[in-house]
């Protein structure tokens, strides 16, 4: 007898736009046909060691047979809420009840939208230049993704919504300062009146602040949870941090979420369903990666002195870089289409991020990040004087 093959079905996936890295595969063959291989700044992973007193934590625990819990150990919610109160200007009310650990954060920001309900008829709000994954939530669920100009939101609230009749179906409004790409940082003051404003309206606010301890030419990048921003009250904020970037954990996936005691909760009772738990061993490495504010200090000085040398090359090879005062990226123009640039770079071995991947505004633009060894940045810089 023969057996019918099964009807494919139009699922999820098939409804989503290309992964937008799988684009650059022709450009990064033609970088790794330089003779002296690619110099890869394309994206944004860590390549210097996880700190050694991590390491050592992530070794000792390593027996751990039974199964891990949602909401972290008691070790960690406290190192995590130490962490917030030194680094993020958290408030004293923000206690063990508002923390939570993630398994990353690009899991949390690409399934927030569905752990708040958020489905068809609601709108997903998030900066206009931005990390794809905010809309990529939104399309999950269904909802309707809506980039925001958030300087001009802060300066100018309704009136600079595109349309201001889906006001009432904002659920969920993104920060991202500073911001990937293009390293933009917010200041109390912009952050405040969106905060104001999302308050007035019943919006949710989640602000991504995951390289917000690499600043460079900004004295200070603030937090919603700091008071001169959120009036000194959690309700209605979420803050999403990341060690993937300070403390070179990226392959740990260790993330946290804080805030809202309520919002928090809602989102334990989801994670604990779902059983997203972040691994045992992973817990009691985080928790010493939370406390070692040295290590943390160090890998900045790394990034610091790779952008001193990156930064005066590509404006000497006819670049503008634009924005980032923070962050892992130059945020870099050349005055001409981000794909003549990316193809032109990829000539000299060097590959690097076109903006439209962030959105349409980044159309004239290419993210070059700074993780790379200090060998590859020098061999970068040296080619760029040759662009």
């Amino acid at each position: 007898m023969t057996v019918a093959a099964p009807t494919p079905r139009a699922g999820l996936a098939a409804r989503l736009p290309a992964f937008p890295w799988d684009s650059l595969a022709q450009a990064k063959t033609t970088a790794n046909g330089h003779p002296d291989g690619i110099v890869d700044l394309s994206v944004g992973t860590p390549v210097d060691p996880t700190p050694p007193s991590v390491q050592a934590a992530l070794a000792a625990a390593a027996d751990r047979p039974g199964y891990p819990t949602t909401v972290g150990t008691a070790e960690l919610r406290t190192a995590l809420v130490d962490f917030v109160r030194r680094h993020r200007a958290a408030p004293e009310q923000l206690d063990e009840t508002g923390v939570l650990p993630t398994v990353g954060s690009k899991e949390l920001v690409a399934h927030l939208p569905f752990q708040l309900g958020i489905g068809p008829g609601d709108v997903v709000a998030f900066p206009h230049i931005a990390y794809p994954t905010y809309d990529m939530g939104a399309r999950f669920v269904g909802a309707q993704a809506l980039p925001l100009d958030l300087a001009a939101l802060a300066a100018h609230g309704d009136a600079a919504l595109p349309d201001t009749a889906v006001i009432g179906r904002i659920r969920l409004l993104w920060l991202n300062s500073p911001s990937n790409p293009s390293g933009e940082v917010l200041d109390a003051a912009q952050l405040a009146a969106i905060v104001t404003w999302a308050r007035e309206r019943g919006i949710i606010v989640a602000s991504d602040e995951c390289y917000a301890l690499l600043p460079w030419t900004v004295s200070e990048v603030p937090s919603v949870l700091d008071p001169r921003v959120s009036g000194g009250e959690l309700e209605g904020l979420l803050c999403v941090y990341s060690l993937s970037k300070q403390s070179n954990l990226a392959g740990y996936r260790a993330a946290f979420v804080a805030g809202d005691p309520a919002l928090v909760g809602e989102l334990l009772a989801v994670r604990k369903q779902a059983g997203m738990m972040l691994p045992g061993p992973i817990q009691t490495a985080m928790t010493v990666a939370l406390g070692d504010d040295d290590a943390a200090a160090g890998q900045r000085e790394i990034y610091r002195s790779r952008r001193e040398v990156l930064e005066p090359a590509l404006r000497a090879a006819g670049g503008e870089v634009h924005g980032s005062q923070a962050g892992l990226y130059l945020w870099t123009t050349f005055g001409e289409k981000a794909l003549t640039t990316v193809d032109r770079l990829a000539g000299l071995g060097v590959l690097v991020a076109p903006g439209m991947f962030y959105g349409e505004d980044g159309g004239a633009f290419v993210r070059v990040a700074l993780t790379a060894t200090d060998e590859r940045i020098a061999a970068a810089a040296q080619r760029l004087a040759r662009y």
